[in-house]
């Protein structure tokens, strides 16, 4: 377990530094920039995890075996799930915010522990009791509840579009950990080096495909140059470091003990902001906090362990 929320906390301080980031010039300020920061913020953010991630493997001498992975059916199942988690899931993510807000799309995308709950019980054969399932269910009503106070009844895009991507990250996010999951069976994919595929390949996609589709090169390259985009990397360095404990943590607990664990980063994202930027929460949002983090951490336990080692 305390891989899973290891992986929470940082990747809740990787969403304050990032978003201290996306803050920033050129990421802000004009009509282009606008339009086009989330995407190229999430596809910088991705580049930089597999550079982090390619000194990490070559530091500790196991880049050879990222190769021998990449050449096994697993490895190229991992390659499936990156695609699904990087580009498909966070370009669906981008784009539910351009037209449904960024507060309804984190209601919505909440609910990929879920979707991905039921693919791992169907497809992994893996098990939550029904209090594990009521938990993981007052987690998701806990980040629904802040998603709905931070709503923004602004936003004029198309809610049909905005509604499609926002399933599109559902079932990106939630596919991922199950179908790494199960390309990690394979005794020559680890949860190292299979998230240095994941991450590689997504990486690839981005700049291949995500970036010239929406026409994101030339302000991308505008971008790299800047603080913005060394403090994106900051937070590249510390998601690297939450995905290394999110994909030891599928490895240890399963795809969707793993996933309940993660989604407490909306938890840790508030303490994180109070600490860094000041941002003071107000009580619903404490009591939402509250529920989030109790929520996960019962839906990935074994009660009768848990409540006997609080006991002692």
């Amino acid at each position: 377990m305390k891989y899973g929320l290891t992986s929470g906390i940082l990747w809740g301080l990787d969403t304050v530094i990032l978003g201290i980031g996306m803050s920033m010039a050129p990421f802000i300020g004009t009509v282009e920039a606008l339009a086009l920061a989330a995407i190229v913020g999430s596809a910088l953010h991705d580049v930089f995890c597999a550079i982090w991630l390619f000194l990490y493997m070559l530091v500790r001498g196991r880049l050879k075996d990222t190769v021998a992975a990449l050449k096994t059916r697993s490895g190229k199942v991992v390659m499936l799930g990156a695609l699904l988690g990087g580009p498909v899931g966070m370009t669906g993510y981008v784009i539910a915010i351009n037209n449904i807000g960024a507060g309804y799309t984190a209601i919505i995308s909440s609910f990929y522990p879920a979707f991905g709950t039921v693919m791992a019980v169907l497809l992994l054969k893996e098990t939550m009791s029904f209090k594990q399932v009521i938990a993981l269910i007052v987690a998701l009503g806990g980040i629904i509840a802040m998603g709905y106070l931070a709503s923004d009844t602004t936003v004029t895009g198309d809610p049909v579009i905005g509604l499609l991507g926002a399933f599109a990250t559902v079932v990106g996010w939630g596919s991922e950990a199950v179908i790494c999951a199960w390309g990690m069976r394979d005794d020559n994919v680890d949860n190292e080096t299979a998230l240095q595929i994941r991450e590689t390949t997504s990486a690839l996609v981005y700049c291949v495909v995500v970036l010239p589709v929406f026409g994101a090169w030339l302000f991308t390259v505008q971008a790299v140059p800047t603080l913005a985009t060394g403090v994106v990397a900051l937070a590249a360095l510390t998601g690297s470091i939450s995905y290394l404990f999110y994909y030891k943590g599928i490895s240890r607990i399963g795809a969707a003990k793993a996933m309940a664990l993660n989604i407490s980063y909306s938890a840790w994202a508030v303490l994180f902001g109070l600490i860094l930027l000041g941002t003071i929460p107000g009580p619903v949002e404490i009591v939402c906090c509250i529920a989030i983090l109790a929520g996960t951490i019962l839906a990935a336990s074994d009660w009768k362990e848990l409540f006997s080692r609080t006991r002692a």
